[in-house]
């Protein structure tokens, strides 16, 4: 190879547009060791094993007339520096001979030219380059032509040799963007075209609204005319040819689009070779008679803009001074056409690939009169071809015999087993030959065996047919051996010697060949570059002059591909090779090729393989040994050859190849056939093949409309069974994944002008979920052997025994239980009075009305963050007393009663919390009707009125406007009828006339209220379902929540409370109602309505009235950095905005905050998460501790164990990422306790959170599950048996970290214990043993696709089974469907965390049940899954049971 080639490309490393319109991936090969490294391997592996050697050279004889013209044997080739000299050279000397010829589809000639013509119309080209468009010598021009518009693109690619500038083929056929992308690499400023190619591109523009390519000049060659010289006895222009020819554009199999640049030298000595390969028959056998003289006629149906069609058909033709004649390959399907074009035009040489030559000779099998009688004026003769060329990448030795014996020598040639010559060609790196039979001897200098006998060949190989040096040679390989990557030749010739047909055992493998005379070959490891041992699989690397210097532009994949090195025994080989990316060995020097790198497929090896290898070893020492790195592998080729063989009449293509998923490689195959018709099947729906386990499982899945498209569903299941089960017959293959897709439709590559299925192509569509499938089916039971498992599959994590052998391996650490700092005395900073000492909170707010009579309580904020009508203590106390008196006197409202308060966020509501808090009422906040979903309000206010016999329910002017609504008020009724309960009266507390005589030291508070038992408040707590629980809260544990609240947040009185949200529960109901009066500070009230209109009104609020401790929730923060950009304020004096959350942190939500709100000066360490439950508001909070949320990555592998095993993010790409929740707050201790066993858990695993604090709630509110209330009293085994600590029912663990304080450098530490949230038990689901989080599944779900909503995935189990709903948008992006989207799903969640999903179904977006804070409504869609009334566009089963469909429509 030249490396001159590349000198003159590019600096640039140009992006590389793929199938999808982005970048792929280079070519992948695996060798990544550095050369100590393969000196290492080879120490360590090769030691005493015998290396296959490079073969060496053959040598271009010099006499036998290969170096001379073949028009005039005294002029030697060698005279001419290029092609340009030649051309003028036949011009002149051969110039009414015809040159080229192109015939249509129904053999007619269109149009021919001769060899003077050709030459003036180049010339003419090249002057028009040279004279008026401003070019200089070696600037790149890129032609633009039809495959039938050959003469014209041979007349303007000679014109660009003769003109001196680099030629670049395109075809006319490409896609705009490849079109675009090819003139902006090469930078080409000037484009040679032809009316028609014009025109079509001007369609293909405007039909797209696509933009002309920019600064490139377009000339139509067709006008330009011939060359006439200034005067008759002028000479022509001297050429000044450059290093470079031209470029070839093609596509890899990954679909990579890359330029192989190609120099004139390189060109003549490929010339060279081939003329000498071409010419060794007649001079081997010219020994007894006369050797060929003149040029010889080449019938051509591939595309000839590049390639071997390029080489052969346009550059060896003026080399040689042949004449060539291009039929295209539509007339190839007409009985007896081309029959009848070789004998018009007595053609010596076949240029063809399989696909053409099948379609011919099968049609004369089938139809031989209609060959035989095409014409009667011209009977078929075949005699006069020499060659028949055969453009292939692997052999197909079953169709020599076909083509040869029955369609070659019936119809005339003698030598029909001669002329079938196949060529291995690189039509990803230029298209030059590098094997193919010929008769140039010298094969005893390659330094290889040629002898017939063989270590690997058995005793049936006894004739030799087929192996002599100039024969088309085959082999049959033992398939066993072959999959281990061991060539075992059973026999050179099966059938001559049995008569028999092979064993489905046995691979039949054809020879190209002995390689290229001037080529240097190796066999050699793709994965390690060393040299492959004799009799063993290998990539194929070549170095030859005839071949390419590299790609354009592209210097780091040039220096792999191009100039390769391996290495021997020795070390490193002191040559550089191409690497072909093709597998093969070689034997008896000839080449045999087995596919693509990337068409093969690798598969573990199963228990069966390795006994049987076992075996062979024990019966017979000397078997070589198969599986060495413990996979068997396969080709696509073989694979294919097997169905299509068995069932060609339902398969019209297929292909197939693997993935890696889960540490393994499973293998995937792509079927087109009939059957599958998108127009019927557009994936709208789907069947269900009933699932379970692993073992004994298959699966399927497709689409279902009516009964009539069930039947094609189950043809299309039989289709995949069938399909699945022969390659598991015939090759021991598994296969993990079948998807069928319509005739045509998968995406495909061009190789010599001929579209076939591009298997990396299809893989990559594949996993992107672009494959236009039609149905989909899983064989996951058979494929998948390495899943993971627990060590106890039915009872999972929390098993005794599992839990005993977790705690046993965990002895030496700590247990994991937080401390306690309780906090007997707290005393009001203004007058040191100690607020511990009071029963109540209605006690401190009558001294707080006595002692600090005219400062604000309370003030409502209005959406433009003005502060309304003020409310001092001393009013808000009268407004308090009038509403109790108001219930009292006028309604007879007695202790004990339970009320329901149904306020917006007001003043009045906090009044009426106060009020019933003063009388002993139960009061029962919950929020008004949303008038949008009174199908879930209106039912759960008729459960909570009959469930706690609510007496009355206190409203104000805009909530009792609701119940007013005719609409409404109907519905209550009919509710309340069939509930057989009576609607309560509806009290509007804001009527009230205010006394200013009144206070609430007026009213006696009963003494019952103040037990410990005795619900004071209960707060209802909704799920994401809309189903409450409610739990009900003493005065003693409201006295012991503003404790920690304040304690824990440093509180004080001088700074206000702002209250905005959940006013009804929680940290909300606290901040608006509690806080302030505990502190004696003011209360802001917002309404939530504001700031969902306005978000800034919360945020300037805080930064106007100096707000140093407030309350938010992750909706509110979403919903301020999406609308938001903060200008006009600062939050500097915002130390503490708390986000608390009643499950896992979101470990987004301070980066996003930080980010919005970077120009206000919120601090990060400001932003506090905390854990909240609904049996303790306040569990852990980050307030305060002045460092910013600890990030930590969990193992998930561990994780599934019940293991916490912190690790290195970049070393696990999956690492689970955790935010923790911060500290206990102050009387608040956290255990981590075995759910199961109740015992504590040790430092190094997950188990319950369970709470001691003041700030617990007292109990669950009249409620009848045992189970609730069991929660509320736990017990810990090894603990203090006196403490009853409430369960969450949420999992967790704590981690302690350091933080350095005092001066820098001081060296003094504290450690703080953090506590870690990772979810609820009650949503954690078990497969073979392992412990599974839904949220974790459906975020790697959600990634995995963009068609697939954000936040519309949901993970269960029902039945046994494990259900995925995902939410998609229609139609799928990049042109899938949902079938297509399954494998993406299924391989994901496989890859992420490590099980196989049982059922994958699709609702269509906007469908899937969200609540009205837009969470996932898990318990409805799991009670909708079971009664089937969810509303499914699809249903695909990944696991069943046996093979059979069951189909069920939705």
């Amino acid at each position: 190879m030249y490396e001159e080639d590349m000198e003159n490309s590019i600096e640039a490393t140009p992006e590389v547009i793929g199938d999808e319109g982005e970048r792929p991936a280079t070519t992948t090969y695996r060798s990544t060791a550095t050369p100590a490294q393969q000196l290492g391997l080879i120490t360590a592996e090769l030691r005493g094993v015998k290396l296959q050697k490079p073969l060496e050279p053959r040598e271009i004889p010099e006499n036998g007339g290969s170096r001379s013209d073949p028009h005039n044997k005294s002029i030697l080739m060698s005279k001419f520096d290029n092609l340009p000299s030649i051309l003028r050279h036949r011009g002149k000397s051969i110039s009414r001979f015809s040159a080229f010829t192109v015939l249509d589809a129904k053999g007619k000639e269109v149009s021919t030219i001769s060899w003077d013509k050709l030459a003036s119309r180049s010339e003419k080209v090249a002057q028009m380059i040279r004279d008026k468009s401003g070019l200089y010598r070696g600037d790149r021009v890129t032609l633009f032509y039809q495959e039938n518009e050959l003469i014209e693109f041979v007349v303007a690619l000679l014109g660009c040799f003769v003109a001196g500038v680099v030629a670049v083929p395109v075809a006319a056929s490409s896609r705009y963007r490849d079109i675009e992308y090819i003139l902006t690499s090469t930078q080409s400023h000037l484009a040679l075209t032809t009316e028609a190619s014009h025109k079509l591109l001007q369609k293909t523009i405007a039909l797209h609204k696509f933009h002309w390519p920019k600064n490139v000049e377009w000339w139509k060659t067709n006008e330009f005319g011939l060359y006439h010289p200034p005067s008759k006895k002028a000479e022509l222009p001297p050429l000044q040819v450059p290093d470079l020819a031209y470029i070839e554009f093609s596509r890899s199999p990954l679909g990579e689009l890359r330029g192989v640049v190609m120099s004139h030298r390189t060109i003549l000595h490929q010339m060279t070779c081939l003329t000498a390969m071409l010419q060794s028959r007649d001079n081997y056998h010219g020994k007894k008679g006369a050797t060929r003289v003149g040029g010889r006629t080449v019938l051509c149906n591939v595309d000839l803009r590049q390639s071997i069609g390029l080489i052969i058909g346009v550059l060896l033709t003026v080399y040689s001074g042949n004449s060539t004649v291009w039929v295209p390959q539509s007339a190839l399907s007409v009985e007896g056409l081309y029959a009848n074009a070789i004998t018009r035009y007595r053609a010596n040489i076949l240029l063809s690939d399989y696909p053409s030559l099948k379609s011919v000779a099968v049609n004369y099998q089938n139809f031989p009169h209609a060959t035989r009688n095409f014409s009667k004026k011209l009977p078929v003769d075949f005699s006069s071809v020499s060659w028949c060329l055969i453009d292939a990448l692997t052999v197909d030795p079953e169709f020599y015999d076909l083509l040869a014996d029955r369609w070659l020598k019936p119809l005339g040639n003698s030598r029909a087993r001669e002329v079938v010559t196949p060529m291995l060609t690189l039509s990803e790196h230029g298209g030059m030959v590098i094997s193919m039979r010929d008769w140039l001897e010298g094969q005893d200098k390659m330094g290889c065996n040629l002898g017939g006998g063989n270590a690997g060949i058995n005793s049936m190989v006894d004739d030799d047919i087929n192996s002599g040096p100039f024969d088309l040679s085959e082999v049959y390989l033992d398939n066993e051996s072959l999959s281990s990557n061991v060539i075992k030749i059973v026999s050179s010739s099966y059938r001559s010697s049995t008569g028999q047909d092979p064993p489905p055992k046995l691979i039949r493998v054809g020879a190209f060949g002995y390689p290229l005379p001037d080529a240097t070959l190796a066999i050699v490891n793709p994965e390690t570059s060393i040299l492959a041992p004799e009799m063993v699989v290998g990539e194929i690397w070549i170095d030859s002059p005839s071949l390419s210097g590299g790609f354009w532009g592209l210097t780091l994949d040039t220096d792999k591909i191009f100039h390769a090195t391996c290495y021997n025994e020795e070390g490193m080989i002191d040559m550089e090779f191409l690497r072909t990316g093709l597998l093969g060995f070689v034997y008896n020097g000839k080449v045999y090729v087995l596919g693509l790198y990337e068409d093969r497929l690798r598969q573990r090896c199963t228990e069966e393989d390795e006994e049987r290898q076992l075996q062979l070893q024990t019966d017979d020492v000397n078997e070589p040994k198969l599986f060495l790195d413990g996979y068997r592998y396969h080709y696509t080729s073989h694979l294919v050859d097997s169905i299509t063989r068995n069932m060609q009449s339902r398969i019209f293509d297929c292909s197939a190849f693997d993935i890696f998923i889960n540490g393994d490689h499973l293998p995937v195959v792509v079927l087109e056939s009939s059957l599958a018709r998108l127009g019927v099947l557009p994936g709208p729906s789907s069947a269900f093949a009933s699932s379970s386990t692993l073992a004994g499982a298959s699966s399927s899945a497709g689409v279902v409309g009516s009964d009539v498209y069930n039947k094609d569903l189950v043809a299309l299941n039989d289709l995949c069974d069938k399909v699945i089960e022969l390659l598991f017959r015939f090759h021991k293959f598994n296969v993990y994944c079948v998807i069928v897709a319509p005739a045509n439709s998968l995406p495909r590559i061009t190789r010599s002008g001929r579209s076939e299925i591009g298997n990396m192509l299809c893989k990559r569509r594949f996993d992107l979920g672009a494959l236009p499938a039609a149905f989909v089916k899983f064989g996951a039971h058979r494929a998948i052997r390495n899943l993971p498992a627990g060590q106890d599959i039915v009872g999972g994590i929390w098993s005794p025994a599992i839990s005993r052998i977790r705690s046993e391996s965990l002895v030496g650490f700590d247990k994991q239980y937080s401390g306690v700092d309780f906090r007997d005395v707290v005393i009001d900073d203004r007058t040191a009075t100690p607020l511990s000492d009071f029963k109540s909170i209605i006690h401190i707010l009558r001294w707080r009305a006595s002692h600090q009579t005219d400062e604000l309580a309370y003030s409502t904020i209005d959406n433009r963050a003005k502060e309304g009508k003020a409310l001092t203590y001393k009013k808000f106390d009268q407004k308090i007393a009038s509403v109790a008196n108001f219930l009292k006197k006028t309604h007879r409202m007695v202790a004990g009663d339970c009320l329901i308060l149904m306020y917006t966020h007001s003043e009045d509501f906090v009044v009426a919390v106060y009020a019933c808090l003063l009388l002993g009422i139960t009061a029962i906040p919950i929020a008004p009707i949303d008038s949008n979903r009174l199908h879930e309000d209106l039912p759960v206010l008729t459960k909570i009125i009959k469930d706690y016999s609510a007496r009355a329910i206190l409203v104000h002017g805009e909530t009792d406007s609701i119940f007013k609504n005719k609409h409404i008020s109907q519905q209550l009724k009919q509710l309340a009828t069939s509930s057989r309960i009576a609607v309560p009266a509806c009290h509007n507390t804001s009527k009230v006339k205010i006394s200013p005589s009144m206070a609430t030291k007026d009213f006696e508070m009963p003494v019952k209220a103040f037990s410990n038992d005795f619900p004071a408040v209960v707060w209802i707590y909704f799920t994401a379902d809309h189903r409450y629980n409610a739990v009900q809260l003493s005065h003693q544990t409201i006295m012991g929540m503003c404790k920690i609240q304040k304690e824990t947040c440093q509180m004080s009185s001088t700074k206000p409370i702002l209250g905005c949200v959940r006013s009804i529960s929680g940290l909300g109901f606290l901040h608006t109602c509690l806080m302030g009066v505990y502190l004696g500070a003011s209360t802001l009230l917002l309404s939530p309505i504001d700031y969902a209109n306005n978000p800034s009104t919360f945020f300037l609020t805080l930064s106007r009235y100096k707000v140093k401790d407030s309350y938010s929730t992750p909706q509110m923060l979403d919903h301020a950095c999406n609308i938001m950009k903060p200008k006009g304020f600062s939050l500097t004096e915002t130390k503490n905005l708390m986000v608390a959350m009643d499950g896992r942190l979101r470990t987004d939500i301070v980066k996003n905050v930080r980010f919005v709100f970077a120009s206000t000066g919120l601090e990060a360490t400001s932003i506090n998460l905390g854990y909240s439950h609904i049996l303790n508001p306040l569990i852990t909070t980050r307030s305060y501790m002045s460092i910013e949320p600890i990030d930590l990555w969990l193992d998930p592998m561990a994780l599934r164990q019940g293991y916490v095993s912190v690790v290195n993010p970049e070393n696990y790409p999956n690492a689970l990422h955790l935010h923790d929740s911060g500290m206990v707050p102050v009387s608040t201790q956290v255990a981590i306790v075995n759910p199961e066993t109740n015992r504590l858990c040790r430092v190094g695993e997950f188990g319950e959170i369970w709470v001691f604090s003041e700030g617990n709630v007292t109990g669950i509110f009249r409620s009848k599950d045992q189970f609730m209330n069991d929660r509320m009293h736990g017990k810990i085994v090894d603990g203090n048996s006196d403490i009853d600590y409430i369960r969450t029912g949420d999992l967790g663990f704590l981690h302690t970290v350091s933080k350095s304080i005092g001066p820098a450098g001081s060296g003094q530490t504290i450690e703080m214990q953090t506590l870690f949230v990772l979810g609820s038990i009650g949503e954690t689901f078990e497969v073979l043993g392992l412990n599974h989080f839904p949220i974790d599944i459906e975020q790697s779900v959600e990634r995995c696709h963009k068609s697939i909503v954000p936040g519309g995935t949901a993970i269960f189990q029902a039945g046994g089974y494990s259900i995925i709903i995902v939410e998609v948008s229609l139609p799928i992006r990049g042109g899938g469907t949902l079938a297509s989207l399954v494998p993406v799903i299924v391989n994901t969640i496989l890859e992420e965390h490590q099980f196989v999903v049982n059922i994958v179904a699709f609702m269509s977006k906007g469908e899937f049940p969200r609540s009205r804070l837009q969470e996932k409504q898990r318990g409805k869609l799991l009670q909708l899954w079971v009664s089937k009334k969810l509303k499914l566009i699809g249903q695909y089963g990944v696991l069943a049971e046996d093979n059979n469909t069951v189909v069920e429509s939705k």
